[in-house]
């Protein structure tokens, strides 16, 4: 007999994995949130910026700061599990080609057009620090010296830009979303109250 595929089955291929955990993580509590478009809109607004900083491994800590510091203020209250989830967007396997833009956007910044490297340098040298040949706290001194002491400040400044432009466009984005999602749903909520109770219509 074939082999019936039941709605409790996981799916199988690790983009229906990653598009089942985005519309239950982010669209689906997003939508259906109690608070208003605004509140959903920070939050995304608050992940992104977080994601587009060189701060791979310690932004989720970084946005329950945002959040602790911000939450008792109404009108600066955000949706953190939403900010936490709009960090996913940068990660271990991202990181290195962000850090590259960062630092060729500080680079431009500052103004040293003859410091700018290809890819492939700045590759070899983050491939240098978590090398075999290194310890663990070897590589994390060497990342540290790396982004404090040698590219990092040019690497905060480059990406601020892209924090915050890329955390408006998300604030922005998200708020037409969830106004026309709550919009339509109100639409089908009178349709369907017209339907059941056509003699109050």
């Amino acid at each position: 007999m074939p082999e019936v595929k039941t709605r409790l089955q996981s799916p199988r291929t690790l983009w229906q994995r990653l598009a089942r955990m985005l519309r239950y993580r982010l669209a689906i509590p997003m939508m259906r949130s109690r608070h208003s478009p605004q509140h959903a809109a920070r939050g995304s607004f608050v992940g992104v910026f977080w994601a587009f900083t060189p701060s791979v491994g310690i932004q989720t800590p970084l946005v329950l700061i945002t959040w602790f510091l911000l939450r008792r203020t109404p009108r600066l209250d955000f949706n953190v599990l939403l900010a936490i989830a709009w960090t996913w967007v940068t990660n271990a396997f991202t990181a290195i080609p962000c850090y590259y833009v960062f630092y060729l956007t500080g680079q431009v910044m500052f103004g040293q057009w003859n410091r700018l490297s290809g890819f492939a340098d700045f590759r070899a040298m983050w491939d240098g620090i978590f090398t075999a040949e290194l310890s663990a706290l070897q590589q994390m001194q060497a990342l540290a010296r790396v982004l404090i002491l040698d590219w990092g400040v040019t690497m905060l400044v480059g990406s601020l830009p892209w924090a915050f432009g890329l955390g408006w466009l998300s604030y922005r984005y998200t708020l037409k979303f969830v106004r026309a999602y709550r919009h339509a749903r109100a639409e089908r909520m009178k349709k369907r109250h017209r339907r059941t109770h056509p003699d109050l219509a």
